[in-house]
């Protein structure tokens, strides 16, 4: 896919996200809207899987810890053809497949790890290209993780395991978007200079504008072209906008949860160019 056609699938997935949550009444779209470029690229550029196989041994894997954004997840996964893309109207309901949070409970295919209590995702991300790397698979590893979730003892934990296994099939991608449930992430407990952090762990630090599609790819190509299989972890810290592309959810942070109006999904699309 050229920028254009990865942008107007952003998009799309944007607005499948809303009506999601719209039909649920309950859900968390803004952080899913802030991230849907960087996935975009991501799974539909450069994730090596097969929807037709979602058990794939070597498939690679993605693992979303922050899981709260799960209907980011769920679009993209009806989209590619993991299951049926009726199963988004069904979002939140009891015993339906798409739970509020991700879970593996169901077997829900596509989803690889069950979350929801923020600061864990890392830990089990490393253990997974830990296994692939001691089993010889060529497997790569990516999870989202969120700024509020380096705010977590646990986050630093694992980071420093996985540079001492010198996990280089393992690539972080931070959802900066400083905002968390109560306000700004910046505000309620700061995680800066999270560059400087990581850094210091021994990843490899790839700090990107969230929404530029040159830098998105630029960053993914560049974990995808390394090599050495006992070099560093990656992280891409991705400067991301809560909410992006509707105009009255922008850096609000208080769309990190919400359910818009009739009124206010019509215009949503509208917004986003989608009918």
């Amino acid at each position: 896919m050229d920028t254009n056609t990865l942008q107007k699938k952003a998009n799309k997935l944007r607005a499948d996200v809303l009506q999601a949550v719209t039909n649920a009444n309950s859900g968390h779209p803004g952080g899913a809207l802030g991230m849907a470029d960087v996935w975009t690229v991501l799974h539909y550029k450069y994730l090596n899987d097969r929807p037709d196989q979602p058990r794939w041994e070597d498939r690679d894997r993605f693992i979303l810890s922050n899981g709260h954004t799960c209907p980011l997840l769920y679009a993209v996964l009806a989209d590619k053809g993991y299951f049926d893309s009726s199963e988004l109207d069904h979002l939140r309901e009891l015993g339906a497949l798409l739970q509020g949070h991700p879970s593996t409970a169901k077997g829900t295919p596509g989803v690889e790890f069950s979350s929801g209590s923020l600061g864990h995702g890392l830990s089990f991300s490393g253990g997974v290209a830990l296994a692939g790397k001691l089993d010889g698979r060529t497997y790569k590893t990516y999870v989202s993780i969120s700024d509020a979730e380096c705010q977590e003892g646990q986050t630093w934990e694992a980071a420093g395991v996985a540079s001492h296994k010198k996990l280089g099939n393992l690539c972080a991608i931070v959802d900066y978007n400083d905002s968390q449930i109560d306000g700004k992430v910046s505000e309620i407990q700061d995680v800066a200079p999270i560059k400087n952090k990581w850094e210091s762990f021994g990843w490899n630090v790839i700090e990107i504008d969230g929404h530029d599609y040159n830098e998105i790819d630029g960053a993914l190509q560049e974990f995808n072209e390394s090599e050495d299989p006992d070099g560093l972890p990656t992280v891409i810290i991705s400067h991301n906008v809560i909410g992006k592309g509707v105009s009255f959810m922008e850096g609000d942070y208080h769309w990190h949860h919400g359910v818009l109006t009739p009124e206010q999904l019509e215009q949503a699309f509208s917004e986003l160019g989608v009918s």
